[in-house]
């Protein structure tokens, strides 16, 4: 347990930040998940909404630091190529 003054402030702060974090990384789990399943469904003009709320959530995600960029980037990148694979899979 802390016992400095800066030491309980430290904790305070963490504790904060550990929930906030928490919390953008389960909003950014559920918009992937909400994309998944538009794709699943193979329902195109969903899954294009969904896709763009997504990429906004995530790249957000990374540019406060709670996702690092490269990751943000590849989750980015799965996200788009399923879509694009069943844009292409519908045009033929």
């Amino acid at each position: 347990m802390a016992t400095h003054k800066s030491a309980e402030k430290r904790n305070r702060q963490s504790e904060r930040r550990r929930k906030r974090n928490a919390s953008i990384k389960s909003h950014v789990k559920t918009r992937i998940k909400s994309v998944n399943t538009a794709v699943e469904a193979k329902n195109l003009p969903e899954s294009e909404e969904k896709l763009a709320v997504a990429v906004k959530v995530v790249a957000k995600a990374a540019s406060k630091g709670i996702l690092h960029k490269n990751n943000a980037g590849r989750k980015i990148s799965r996200l788009v190529k399923k879509v694009n694979a069943l844009k292409a899979s519908e045009a033929v």
